[in-house]
């Protein structure tokens, strides 16, 4: 009998040899505005062995908008985005928190949250029915992340400044925002999910954004209580960081990440192999900057292969991961999924 996707990726995750790679597109709306016809052959040929949960939080009494469409969005918190473009996501401009010591305004969205035991049991009642009539590793249907939060409440300069000349206010915010996904993971993980998941992004293209030290003082502990959590109920742990963060890769593995989506071309690969294949799961990424944009599906070829020389073994540790986002070229992103299952079938013997 064939595995099904939610044995494909546990069995990638925990190294025991998945009957071929796990798969997982990711397609942002202004894919599907510009390509619907190649995202929907890319879901045929190459079906997603991952699944969202189908609860979705009721709408905040302060948000407003959509936030794939072109002019504002008011998100859940409070905070405003401005899009200039339809499918995908706008930016920040006025943050809402000016004074640091005004943190105490700051009110994070409870009220989403189901409050009642009536409420939270039709929550539970639902995922768990979701996830027990689907094959696909689902994911919990929140995410998690303070530092983009914070960013978000105080505005990217702020919130530098609030790091590394913190006050008791900064402290308070964060612990505000920190307490709140906690709440809300608390909700998810007695659930059937097979995984929960948090983000924040922590390089630039070169360097990590801040010295790891006060990462490490800040943040690494935040990372540490989701992912004490998600293991306390016998959940995997997935984590996105965008930029290079190759001095936090063993820190993730220390409190217990099993797979993490990063972008490994402004990295150094051979360092990342020595200090974590086999160690951790690495979901992804192929470039988004020059490869999938490229009009060569070459490029996209070769770029798989340069990832599968570093980090592929037929006993797991690597996910078919990418993003169909602004600019990437459709031919080049279905190159891409053709050569994984090539170097898959290839590293198995498979003629």
């Amino acid at each position: 009998m064939e595995a099904t996707s939610r044995e494909i990726v546990r069995k990638c995750l925990t190294f025991k040899g998945p009957d071929r790679i796990p798969r997982h597109v990711w397609h942002l709306p202004w894919a599907e505005i510009y390509y619907p016809e190649a995202v929907r052959a890319l879901h045929e040929r190459f079906p997603s062995d991952f699944a969202g949960a189908d609860y979705f939080y009721p709408p905040a009494a302060r948000e407003k908008g959509d936030p794939y469409k072109k002019g504002q969005y008011t998100d859940a918190w409070g905070c405003v985005f401005e899009n200039l473009q339809d499918g995908i996501i706008g930016e920040v401009r006025r943050p809402i928190l000016q004074d640091i010591t005004d943190c105490k305004a700051l009110e994070p969205p409870y009220e989403q949250l189901p409050q009642s035991a009536l409420k939270k049991q039709a929550m539970f009642d639902r995922v768990n029915r979701f996830c027990e009539n689907s094959d696909k590793f689902v994911f919990a249907n929140n995410n998690p992340h303070p530092w983009e939060r914070y960013q978000y409440v105080r505005g990217t300069e702020k919130a530098l400044i609030d790091i590394l000349m913190p006050q008791a206010g900064m402290l308070d915010m964060l612990r505000s925002i920190h307490e709140f996904y906690l709440r809300e993971m608390e909700l998810w993980v007695k659930t059937a999910v097979d995984a929960i998941h948090f983000m924040d992004d922590w390089g630039t293209q070169t360097h990590f954004l801040i010295a790891p030290d006060l990462w490490r003082e800040w943040f690494k502990p935040l990372y540490k209580d989701y992912c004490d959590l998600a293991k306390a109920n016998g959940k995997f742990v997935f984590m996105h960081s965008d930029g290079c963060i190759q001095e936090i890769y063993p820190d993730f593995i220390e409190i217990g990440v099993d797979a993490i989506n990063s972008q490994l071309f402004v990295m150094d690969m051979e360092y990342l192999a020595r200090i974590a294949k086999g160690k951790i799961t690495f979901w992804g990424e192929i470039d988004r900057q020059f490869v999938l944009p490229s009009p060569d599906p070459q490029v996209g070829r070769e770029a798989v292969r340069r990832v599968a020389r570093h980090f592929y073994d037929p006993s797991g540790g690597v996910i078919a991961q990418l993003e169909f986002g602004a600019g990437a070229n459709p031919q080049t992103v279905m190159a891409v999924f053709e050569e994984w299952e090539k170097v898959d079938r290839e590293g198995r013997g498979v003629i």
